[in-house]
């Protein structure tokens, strides 16, 4: 059984990788933030009881699942926005980036020298860019897998799917990167 503490220090420690992978699923700064937000409390309130070593695989199955719900509510929202909209003019709403919320400001690993530090800087944004565009699965296998450290097993738990799945899935992811940031003039081998 885990207490109070570990599951503090649990949500401590995930919660800005969590922002980040569910603001590359939904690419909305107060929806990523609300999901995450639901995640840690269903976490919290349903298995905050279970030993500190399920914790990943329970909060990565629930961020997911939470994603997902989202989804779904948007498909309903859509559907009946859009049958309500033909009775209305359509105003012009402003166009979001996603650009403009992923930046890490407060990122420690920076490097001092200024010139190192915009490289970086243009070498995460183009990753970040070449992640929104990969398949759903294979984004989620690549971040739980390379992003959250979490082996094989643990990924293919949180997924619910194979190992060999998850192989496969960033197996493709690896590779479709690879060519997205070799098209932009980036080789990181």
């Amino acid at each position: 059984m885990s207490t109070r503490e570990q599951l503090s220090d649990f949500l401590a420690q995930i919660e800005r990788r969590a922002f980040k992978q569910a603001m590359f699923a939904v690419r909305d700064e107060h929806v990523a933030l609300d999901i995450v937000q639901d995640a840690m409390l269903k976490l919290a309130e349903r298995y905050g009881d279970k030993p500190a070593e399920e914790f990943p695989m329970l909060f990565h199955r629930i961020l997911q699942n939470t994603i997902l719900d989202n989804f779904r509510r948007q498909k309903v929202r859509s559907f009946w926005l859009t049958l309500f909209s033909s009775f209305s003019q359509k105003n012009a709403e402003e166009e979001f980036d996603p650009l403009d919320v992923l930046e890490d400001k407060e990122n420690a690993s920076q490097p001092q020298l200024p010139d190192a530090a915009l490289q970086q800087d243009q070498v995460l944004t183009a990753i970040e860019e070449a992640l929104q565009h990969l398949p759903a699965r294979q984004r989620e296998a690549f971040l739980l897998r390379y992003w959250d450290q979490l082996d094989t097993a643990e990924t293919a738990a949180a997924m619910g799917c194979s190992e060999g799945s998850v192989k496969t899935h960033c197996s493709r992811a690896t590779h479709a990167l690879a060519l997205m940031l070799k098209e932009k003039g980036i080789d990181l081998s």
